[in-house]
């Protein structure tokens, strides 16, 4: 098995753009965009979440199972939210 090495160069422009994402959230954090605050944010943490698991968890350079068991995982967490979604708007009395 080989192993591949990441450029220091890399790293830190995912730094980068973990950080200015960050700043971003702040940003937007003070500003009132309704009800597309939620998707907003969740959309600026959704990229920073890939970012870290690309490249700091090494996926992007792995081999297709290990996409594979990535992609598993983003399936089950779906269906996870699906459903709970679905029970809290199943509940006439909330």
């Amino acid at each position: 098995m080989s192993t591949h090495v990441v450029p220091v160069r890399i790293y830190l422009l995912v730094l980068t753009a973990l950080l200015v994402g960050t700043a971003v959230t702040v940003a937007v954090a003070y500003v009132d965009l309704g009800p597309l605050n939620t998707v907003v944010a969740l959309g600026i943490a959704i990229t920073k979440a890939t970012l870290v698991v690309l490249y700091f968890m090494h996926v992007r350079y792995s081999p297709p199972l290990t996409w594979l068991a990535v992609a598993g995982g983003v399936v089950w967490l779906m269906i996870l939210v699906v459903f709970t979604i679905a029970d809290f708007h199943s509940r006439g009395w909330l």
